[in-house]
């Protein structure tokens, strides 16, 4: 006989997997945006260099503004679109 507390798929996975893949994504769409500028602009020879603040082009596009960009992505994700969810059994009773 199946035990029907294992069959039941608890819903904090389900959550837990849909946050996962979020983070996956924002990892990947950081890496994107690092490598195409990183290596769209850098990939010049350096006296054809644009600065900007002092710094190459490709270096404040890839490094200085997708920061800015990922900490603005993850607080509005975080904020909207995660949930917070008990970590402790859902049948457990506190003493």
């Amino acid at each position: 006989m199946a035990n029907d507390k294992h069959e039941e798929i608890d819903p904090r996975f389900k959550i837990a997997n849909r946050e996962a893949l979020i983070g996956v994504g924002l990892a990947l769409f950081n890496f994107i945006w690092w490598f195409a500028f990183a290596y769209g602009l850098g990939s010049k020879p350096v006296s054809e260099y644009h600065y900007i603040l002092g710094m190459p082009a490709w270096f404040f596009y890839s490094c200085v503004i997708g920061s800015v960009i990922m900490i603005i992505l993850v607080t509005v994700i975080v904020k909207f679109f995660f949930k917070e969810v008990p970590l402790d059994d859902e049948g457990e009773e506190s003493p």
